[in-house]
């Protein structure tokens, strides 16, 4: 039931260095998202083994389906599989 929250709500997702506000509902990953909109960022596995979509997370709620295995600080996210819970601001 807590999935179907997530996807029914639109978030806002604002990026501080490019200083653009993007909506977001998780019905892809964020890194997904990013890239449709030609913003791009380091990836690799795509699936939180990695680390490499590591981001700095200013304000906001994720969480993640499964516990991903990359180390993530606290006030870190991975793009290609956190699910977002509130409206976010990233250092991108």
């Amino acid at each position: 039931m807590q999935q179907i929250k997530y996807y029914m709500q639109n978030m806002k997702i604002h990026l501080i260095r490019s200083q653009t506000t993007l909506d977001f509902n998780n019905e892809t990953s964020l890194l997904d998202h990013l890239e449709r909109h030609n913003i791009h960022h380091e990836y690799q596995c795509r699936n939180g083994y990695c680390g490499s979509c590591r981001v700095k997370i200013k304000k906001g709620k994720v969480s993640y389906p499964e516990t991903p295995l990359a180390f993530v600080q606290p006030n870190e996210i991975l793009l290609c599989c956190c699910r977002v819970e509130t409206d976010l601001e990233l250092e991108l």
